[in-house]
């Protein structure tokens, strides 16, 4: 015990002390660096991994449109990117004397049905060739009658067809009596037809 206290050798005092000061701080630094390596300060216990970074992040924002569900009993009205009217003729072509028969199909190609205005009152049938107006039927039309329809998606409904008696006709014009007839001969014509505010491309017939 005297000998920790008092160091004994060929050496001053002073030179074991310092040694035993070198060595004490040594064992010093390696207990504090085996503390530091289990305790791990500012992490978790050893052998822990960090959570995924990206899973507290809000998931981004979704570009899809909101759409509200159609109510399937209380149909919208129409749109035109949702209606198709296309202009029909029994034939493309007429013998002489041979009246063509009209009418017209209206479509809903939509996803939902829809109410579509569908009257006499708003139909019109349009006759041309080239650029000249030949037939109207609003020029002599009588009692248009309104009426509305639910068009389910993707089933066409159909006027009932009519004649065209093969005469010109004027807005405003005389209904009665002689009238002008269309050129035949090999001529073409152009039938378009609109019903409630959709219109339908020209369909070209000959009349011989």
């Amino acid at each position: 015990m005297s000998s920790l206290r008092h160091p004994v050798g060929p050496q001053p005092p002073q030179v074991y002390w310092r040694r035993r000061l070198v060595v004490g701080l040594g064992l010093l630094a390696v207990i504090v660096i085996i503390v530091l390596i289990v305790v791990r300060p500012g992490g978790g216990p050893a052998g822990a991994t960090d959570p995924d970074p990206g899973a507290s992040e809000a998931p981004a924002a979704s570009t899809e449109p909101s759409t509200e569900p159609t109510d399937p009993a209380n149909p919208n009205a129409c749109t035109a990117g949702e209606v198709q009217v296309v202009a029909v003729t029994d034939a493309d072509s007429y013998p002489a004397e041979q009246p063509p028969l009209l009418s017209l199909t209206i479509t809903n190609t939509g996803s939902a049905p829809c109410i579509a205005a569908v009257g006499t009152d708003v139909q019109e049938y349009v006759i041309t060739s080239g650029s000249d107006r030949i037939w109207s039927s609003k020029d002599c039309q009588s009692n248009p009658a309104p009426a509305e329809v639910t068009l389910e998606p993707g089933v066409p409904l159909s006027t009932t067809p009519f004649a065209w008696q093969r005469v010109r006709s004027e807005p405003g014009g005389a209904c009665e009596g002689e009238r002008t007839a269309a050129i035949g001969g090999g001529a073409t014509y152009r039938l378009a037809v609109s019903i409630g505010g959709f219109a339908s491309e020209a369909k070209p017939f000959i009349l011989e």
